[in-house]
Order: C-alpha cells, then structure tokens, then sequence
C-alpha cells in the first residue's frame, strides 16, 4: 500500500502520489497522527480507523491492492485489520523511528445488512439529526425522500427534543477530499461532492485551508472553492510562520472527508468530524463533530446555566430583542465555546460566522454547528488550561479596552425617573447618605418625544446644570440612546434625520428606499454602521448634543437591530434572504421578527450577513465618537454583542425581571460573557420589570456589587429601588457592600489591566483556578474575581445561612482573617441580611483602598494591602495604577505598576514602573492573614514599628505612611 508521507505528516490519499523509493512526494514538514474518538468506537459513520499508532514507516512498499483502474490506490479501503494486531506488532519491533498509520473504511462490518438493521445499528446518542426543520412534522417519507433513516420513539411525533426521528445512515454521501498540497502555513485541499445534497445550490468543489498559526491555536477554513462568499470583517491576526512545535496533531478521512483533531500530551480527541455528513449549500451550512467530554460552555448569548445541558438542546445566535428567557435567542452572538477534557486540560473552538445559525447539543456527547450563509472559518485554541483558552481566543478576536477607573464605581439609573429634578433629587439623596455612586444615567424619558439627540425642554430643562453638578462632585453621566432615528418630523425640522437622508447613511430596502420601521419614537429609520460615512455623521451628532449636555459616557441599546414592526412597516421582500428554506430556531420563527429585513441593503453586504454585527458595528462608532469628543477612555455599554466587541465597549444582561431566579441567571450570564472577551458586564441589579421586595433587593445588592459592572436599574411605573428608598436597615447593607466594593476597586482596576493586556477573565468560574477538581465544573452559583477573591451571594429567600464550595487549600474571611483549611467540600456559612460572604484565597495579596463616596476619592485615600499566606508561608500580588481616564496609559509608559512578595516574614513591595500618580498615594495598613505564632517585634524598612496580632493569626502594622513610589519591606520576627 502506497501512502502520501508530508513531512513528519502522514496523509492516505490518492491524488498527487508519486513513488520515490518506497514512499510517495514530499508534501508537508506537519505530522498526522492516527486514531478515533472512544465514542465512535461503538459506531462509525464510513469512515477510517486507526491500524498502528508510532510504528515505523516502511521503506520498502507492501503488498498493494489494485484499484478499479489497476492502479495501486494512496488510500486503502480496508474491511479488517490488515494483517491483524500480530503483524502489526511485528513490524513496530522490527522498525524505528517514524510514525505509520492506516486508515480503513468501515464498509465490510455493513455488508449483508438490510437498510432497517444499518439504521438500527447507530446508537441513539450518536444519530445526527437529517430533518432540523421546525415548521414541518416530519414523516417517514419525508425522511427518507432525503436518503436517511427513520425510527420512531416514545415521544410527540415532530418533536423537536430528544432523539431525532430522522437521522443520517452510516453511508449517507459527504465530500471527499481530492488533494491536499503544502503551503507556507499548513495545507489546503480540494474537497468534492459526488452526489447533490438534499438542499439547493450545494456547492459541488470546497477549498480546505489549514494553518498552523501557533503553537497552541489551529486555523480550519472551508469555501467555495471557486466563488467568493460573505465573510465576517473582523480583523484577526495573520501567521507569519508555521507552528514549529504544536501541542495538536491533525488527521484526515478522505472519504468521506473528515477532521480528526487531538491533543498530543494526552492523546485526547479533541474534534472528529467524521461522524456526520459535511453539507455546504448556498444557504445551509453543516458539520458536526464529537466532543471529548460534556462539560462544554459558551455559545451565548442565552439564559441558561454556565454550564451547558447536552440532553438534545438546540442554541441559537441571532440577535433579538426580548427578555431573557431559557431557550430564547437573545440580544447578541457568541459561536465560542470553552470544553474541559478529562484530566483537567481545556480547549475552545471558535467559529467566526454572522449569519444566523443553531448549535445542536447531543449525549454523545456530540455538537454540530449549523448556519445559512458565510464560511466555514474555525480558530481552535488548545490551552491547554481554560485560562491560556481565553488568552488565545482574545488574540484573535483582541483583548477588551481598559475601562475608566470611575467606570468601576456604582451606577444609578430607572426609566421613570420623569424629569431631571427628580434624577437630581435621587443623586442628592446618595450623596446625603453617604452612599458610593459614581454615575447617574437617564433612559429615555429624558429625550423629547423619544428622539435622539435631544432632551425635554420642559419635563428635563435642568438637566445640563444636573450634569455640571455631577462633574463638581466628581461624578459622571451616561445617556441612553437608541439607533432607530425618528423619520417622520417635518423637513429641516430634526437635523438627525435630515442630514443623514442627505448623507445616504441609512439601511435602505432591496429597492434602494430608505427602510422604515418602528421603534419608540414612532416611524424610524436606521443608521448602516457598515458604512464609514455614519461615522462621522454618528460624531457630529453626539458633538451638538455634547454641547448642550456634556455627558460621559453612552449606553447603546435596542441595537439588534430591534424593530417593533417585523422588517419594516411594508414587510419584506418574498425572496431567498428574508425566506430562506431552512430557517435556525428564532424566536418567531422568522428571521425578520421583531428586526429589520434580511435582505435590507447595507454598505458592507446585505443584513442578512450583518445582522449579528449591528451592535459590535455601533459600539465601535460610539466608542470612537467618545474618544474625539471627550479625549478620555470612553464608557459604552451595548445591549447587542459579537466577538471582538469588549475592544469597544460592556455588555448588560438585558431586561430581567425582579425575581429570586433572575438574580441566580445572572451569575452564570457574567461568566460567559468574561469568556468572550467582554468583562465589563453585569445585570440590572434588584431586576429591571416587575416590583422587588427589601429582601431581594438587598441580596441582589450585595451580589451586584461584585459584578464588574455594577448598575442598579429599573423599569417606570413600578416601586423605587435605589438604595434610599428602602429603610434603613436595607439601606446601611446596602451601603456598607458598596463600600467594600469601593475598598477593593484598586484590585479590580489591576484585574482590568490584566483583562486588556493579556487577555484574563474577571469575573472567573472556580474551574478556572481548579481545573484538575470536576465539582467545580457545575458551579455557577459562586464565583472568584481574579484568582483569588471567591464570592458566595446569598440567592434564596428567607435564609440567614448558604452553603459554598471551597477547593482544596486555605482560604480566609475577607472581613476578618479568619481561616478554614479545606480539603475540597462544601460548607454552610452564616449569612445575615446585611453580610455576603467573601474569602481570600491562600498566597494573594489584594492591595484596597479607604473607600469614598466615589471613586475619585477613593482613589486619593491610603491603602489597606491584605497578604493571605499559603501554608507555606508565602504570597503575591500587584498592582496597576495610573489617573484612571487617560487614553493608553500603559501603551505609552504612563502609569505604575508594583510587586507585592511575601517569603520568610518578609514582605516586600518592588515597583517595577513608576509615575507621578503613584507619589500621590500612600499605604497606611499591612494585614497578614495566617501567621501562625505572635512575632516579637516588626520592623518596617529596618527600623522597629508598632503592631497588633490577634488569637486568628492576624497581623496588622498600621499609621506606615509609605509612599507608593518607593520600594518598601516590612519584617516580623
């Protein structure tokens, strides 16, 4: 048997062989490893499996078998073990050195069998659904009109859970892989489909292109091979050279064609696409594969826990407007997702596609992604710990802006506040309370009649002097705005409008009219922010309104698009883009629900394309809007999200309701969303529709103080439920965690700083930091900023106690030092109304701030540096800062950044970078968390220094006045 050797890669196929003494042309310097998912061993699509793993290659051909052609085939359809183990093993002892596979097509075990027997034989776990259509019941002739098997079970004939009725057969037709050539980067092949798919425009030749970018991430691209299809404008990195050591190995089925990813370290089959048929038709797009585990996340956005179900779920990206609500599409669009392997190793596919699409979960466990326009374009990323996953992802997508320090502060808003004096009056009463509030926001009550760009002469005519007021306090304001722009204003009466008419800016329908549909305003029309001219047209018109109320930030929302009239105001168009035949499972079934219509007309494509794009498009508007208008890091906050948007602005979680179980859904919606790049998020705090009560409020309170981003909204015509409506025994809890929110700011900044630079999560699952304990894989009712803050909220009603998990090792109560060495279990805290639970996890060191009422003068107070030691004796820490507003302060050298150390009672602060903002601060206290025996005596910089030390191994040097500039060592002895 002849085979094509790459290189260290060794590829069985038959175009392109060339005998060169014994083994065919060299292609490739990549190496392919053979083998199979243990899923698929029960069952096989026609596919190959693996003879030898590392034995030797020949150099003396074998025995070949004639092709019909009588030509000696590169790639062998083999019916048993060739020649059995024993040869095998023979062989493997008598050679060295190179690696040797086979590959087979599983036919023979088929032969003799009857269609009903061949169906019958694929298990139910791994039958891939031949029917997902959910506007039809799906009968036995339909099914097999498609050429796949039919089987019924116990459930609702055309139920679209469980099992599929109608599923592929072991031989259902795919591509083949024709060739396969070297490139600088990888390969590229030519895949071929010999028999039509069953749905229109299937593309008969597909280019495959595989680079191996680095190391640790794997880029896959399949095309039209002869026409140029949409493909997303995301900017993402350009390999300038093969990966010399990848930590993956990549194997090829010819036919039909298939993907076998794996990870070299464990072996671990990573992607096999070999199970199911590759379809690639103009408008339905689909290939599966099977995953090496079930604990897989991402693939937002969608209520749901962070850990994602595989019992027959179907998730859909296509940003909608609606509350969020389990199994609901909503606002914005992840195709990423994050899956933990066996012995705690993690990896992460990304599928950059904006078209409307569905990702079916099955109990092989399996997945298959399916979509109705673009390409098929995967970034595998392979970790191999979920944290190093994220990294990679974001250096392709790129890492999140760094946001302003005050952004980090308390936000106050509600849609109902009815005029600015009432808005002022809530910020009075804070201040008067003493409470921490950084910005004031006004939704869209604000505005006159709903417009843009305005605000209401009558009802908010004080609200420039309200804004003044807020900077004089060194607080900010942040406005709402939605994109749909009133069109039904007289003539050169709403310069909005006008202008952008004039400009040609707006999202027009297939006969090149201006689309109209429906949002607050009435009749509106909507900016095309694929066109580079709505741009400036965007800036132009924040700068006039700018003038008049000079705000800070922007909050983006109803940017889905939403559209109150389905498509616009005369429907859409019959054709292909606003009916495709297959449809993904939207809510409303329709891709125009509650949007604008598909086949609307934008600068960069059809709508049909750029949907899911809307909102990373306006965000990057806006935040480059801000930037010109302001000259300081800007502060958006947009509703509809794409990968690559935390460049560019946060994300909230959209309207929830005031409920016990809205406040748990937001846990696991702040995790997923610090996996896609985006760590400025949190939800509405107290619930955004519906009335809360003194309990829930208060609770939600004490968790919304550790979301990253911390907003308290609601919606009009319901009770207030800003902390000064409730009594004071709410009000001081609430109070007091803002406070504690505030104290920890110049930590969370550092997490930020971390977050832009290289790509960390924020927000952070226990699993990040415990990938090698599986229960912290299903916890998403707990959570850790960074590695070492863990936060327990209290998510019930009427308990004084909750239960948390704490991995093995030490961890200290944040309040009091307090330890509790765990051995990896659950244990119940107390938890009165007025107390959240928060532990330092072993060897950090969390650097904390006298907090003020906000963050400008938190950010002037004395520090508090807290040092939890590991149990043997030592931690770390640090800390980045610079004025908190300037724009690239690292890029540009202008910031500081420190070391914290703690080894052999020593505790050091190094200052690795140094500025003038820095000399403005001091540390005033030094507490260590768990020094076992009371020291003798402390000395700080050499010279003795006062101390306390308590019965919980606490110990605390205070009054230090230590310059943040300098250097500084404190002793105990």
């Amino acid at each position: 048997m002849k085979c094509c050797k790459l290189g260290d890669l060794t590829v069985f196929l038959k175009p392109q062989c060339q005998e060169e003494t014994g083994v065919c042309k060299l292609l490739s310097s990549h190496r392919i490893r053979g083998g199979e998912s243990k899923i698929a061993n029960t069952w096989k699509m026609k596919s190959y499996q693996k003879l030898a793993t590392d034995i030797p290659q020949p150099t003396e051909s074998y025995a070949e078998e004639e092709s019909i052609d009588g030509k000696p085939p590169c790639l062998r359809k083999l019916s048993t073990w060739w020649l059995g183990v024993g040869l095998l093993m023979i062989v493997a002892g008598l050679l060295s050195g190179v690696t040797m596979w086979m590959l087979r097509q599983v036919s023979g075990s088929q032969h003799g069998q009857t269609p009903l027997e061949k169906c019958s034989a694929v298990p139910e776990p791994l039958r891939f659904d031949c029917y997902p259509e959910r506007n039809v019941v799906v009968t036995k002739e339909l099914c097999e009109s498609r050429g796949c098997c039919f089987i019924e079970r116990d459930q609702p004939l055309g139920s679209r859970s469980g099992v599929p009725w109608c599923f592929y057969p072991p031989d259902f037709p795919s591509y083949t892989l024709e060739s396969l050539n070297q490139t600088e980067l990888g390969m590229v092949g030519l895949l071929r489909r010999k028999v039509k798919a069953y749905y229109p425009r299937d593309i008969e030749r597909l280019q495959l292109s595989v680079e191996f970018e680095t190391d640790t991430r794997l880029h896959i691209k399949i095309t039209d091979s002869t026409s140029p299809r949409f493909e997303v404008p995301l900017e993402v990195p350009r390999a300038m050279k093969k990966a010399e050591n990848p930590v993956y190995s990549l194997e090829f089925s010819k036919e039909p064609f298939g993907l076998l990813l794996r990870r070299r370290a464990s072996g671990a089959v990573l992607l096999n696409t070999t199970v199911a048929p590759l379809i690639f038709a103009d408008q339905f797009l689909q290939i599966s594969t099977i995953l090496p585990s079930k604990f897989l996340y991402g693939l937002g956005e969608h209520r749901s826990s962070f850990l994602h179900s595989l019992d027959w779920s179907t998730l859909t990206l296509w940003a909608r407007d609606v509350p969020p609500t389990e199994s609901y599409n909503l606002y914005g669009a992840h195709p990423f997702y994050l899956l933990m392997e066996e012995e705690g190793a993690a990896h992460g596919v990304f599928l950059l596609n904006s078209n409307a699409m569905e990702v079916a979960l099955q109990p092989a466990p399996a997945l298959t992604w399916r979509t109705i326009g673009g390409v098929l374009d995967f970034y595998i990323f392979l970790g191999p710990d979920p944290n190093m996953v994220i990294q990679q992802y974001q250096q392709v997508i790129g890492f999140p802006a760094m946001p302003p320090f005050w952004g980090l502060g308390f936000h106050l808003c509600r849609w109902g506040y009815g005029t600015s004096n009432a808005t002022w009056q809530i910020v009075k009463a804070m201040r008067n309370y003493q409470i921490p509030q950084d910005a004031q926001w006004n939704d869209i009550d604000y505005m006159e009649g709903y417009r843009d760009f305005t605000f209401d002469p009558e009802k908010f005519d004080t609200l420039p002097q309200l804004v003044e007021d807020l900077h004089k306090h060194g607080q900010y304001y942040v406005m709402i705005l939605d994109p749909g722009i009133s069109s039904t204003n007289p003539p050169g009466s709403y310069w909005p409008y006008d202008e952008g008419l004039r400009r040609g800016i707006f999202i027009n329908t297939t006969q090149g009219q201006t689309l109209i549909g429906q949002v607050w305003p009435g009749l509106t029309a909507f900016p095309d922010f694929s066109n580079p001219d709505t741009y400036q047209w965007w800036l132009e018109n924040l700068n006039r309104f700018h003038a008049r109320v000079p705000f800070d930030g922007l909050w983006i929302d109803m940017n889905e698009p939403s559209d109150f009239k389905d498509g616009s105001v005369d429907g859409c168009s019959p054709g292909e883009l606003d009916n495709p035949l297959y449809v993904p499972a939207v809510l409303g079934g329709s891709l125009s629900a509650k949007t604008v219509c598909a086949s609307a007309k934008q600068s960069a494509s059809m709508h049909y394309n750029l949907h899911n794009l809307y909102g990373l498009m306006e965000a990057k508007a806006t935040a480059s809007a801000l930037i010109q208008i302001r000259g300081k890091r800007p502060l958006v906050i947009s509703r509809s999200t794409f990968p690559s948007q935390g460049r560019y602005s946060g994300h909230w979680l959209g309207d929830n309701r005031s409920k016990w179980k809205e406040m748990y859904w937001s846990v696991p919606g702040v995790l997923s969303f610090n996996l896609f790049g985006i760590p400025l998020v949190g939800a509405d705090i107290c619930g955004f529709s519906g009335t809360t009560s003194e309990e829930l409020c208060t609770r939600w309170m004490q968790l919304g103080a550790f979301y990253p981003f911390s907003r308290n909204h609601n919606t009009q015509n319901e009770k207030a439920q800003d902390p000064v409506a409730f009594g004071s025994v709410a009000r001081t809890a609430m109070k007091e965690v803002l406070l504690t929110r505030y104290a920890l700011l110049p930590f969370l900044y550092t997490l930020f700083h971390r977050a832009h630079l290289q790509g960390h999560t924020v927000a952070r699952a226990l699993f990040f930091e415990f990938p090698q304990d599986v229960i912290t894989y299903s916890i998403d009712k707990q959570f850790l900023w960074g590695q070492s803050l863990l936060v327990t909220p209290v998510l019930e009603p009427g308990v004084d106690s909750v239960i948390g998990y704490f991995p093995r090792g030490v961890w200290y109560d944040y309040y009091t030092g307090s330890s509790l060495n765990s051995s990896g279990e659950s244990l119940k805290m107390a938890a009165p109304l007025d107390h959240i639970n928060l532990h330092v996890r072993e060897g950090a060191i969390l650097p904390t701030q006298k907090p003020g009422s906000t963050s400008w003068v938190s950010s002037g107070n004395p520090l508090r540096l807290i040092a939890a030691l590991s149990q043997n004796a030592s931690a770390w820490g640090d800390l980045f800062w610079d004025d908190g507003e300037s724009l690239d302060t690292f890029e540009r050298g202008d910031y500081s950044y420190l070391v914290f150390n703690v080894t052999q009672n020593v505790f050091t602060s190094t200052v690795l970078h140094a500025n003038v903002e820095a000399t403005y601060i001091t540390v005033d206290v030094l507490s260590v968390y768990g020094v076992r025996e009371k020291p003798s005596r402390v000395t700080v910089n050499g010279k003795e220094n006062p101390f306390s030390y308590l019965d919980n191994q606490v110990l605390t040097v205070s009054d230090l006045n230590l310059n943040l500039s300098q250097g500084f060592s404190i002793r105990w002895l």
